[in-house]
């Protein structure tokens, strides 16, 4: 009763360098200002996007997420993403009527990106439904 060698083959294993992500050089800056937050993309001209922010995924929570300051920060917090992955160059699309929309650009624009255009795609109804009561102050 011979003890029979057991071989073990160990498996081998391959590791993929991962493909380090880059942007083109002119994007488009998405920004959707509503009442209680603001949303800032940057895409390629496809419509892949390339970073995001939002002044919730930042940390302001309740309230403060619809503050100028807050919306400053996303714009901010998106564009230093694009800039790290090649970004130079962006066209600003804006929509929406929260109280985000001029400081998100204002944000963008200090983070390093250069704009050549703003453009304001807010939906405006043309009759359409009966508008939301004004919020009071």
């Amino acid at each position: 009763m011979a003890a029979a060698k057991v071989q073990t083959q160990k498996a081998k294993t391959t590791t993929k360098k991962k493909k380090k992500k880059t942007a083109p050089t002119k994007v488009l800056v998405r920004i959707n200002a509503s009442y209680n937050n603001t949303l800032v993309t940057v895409t390629d001209y496809n419509g892949n996007t390339i970073s995001a922010s939002s002044c919730g995924a930042i940390g302001f929570k309740g309230s403060k997420k619809s503050t100028a300051y807050a919306a400053t920060k996303a714009g901010e917090d998106a564009s230093a993403k694009a800039l790290e992955l090649g970004a130079q160059e962006a066209e600003v699309i804006v929509k929406g009527i929260g109280i985000g929309r001029q400081a998100a650009v204002k944000g963008v624009r200090s983070a390093g990106l250069k704009i050549t255009s703003l453009a304001d795609f807010t939906p405006i109804p043309h009759g359409g439904c009966k508008p939301r009561r004004a919020p009071k102050n």
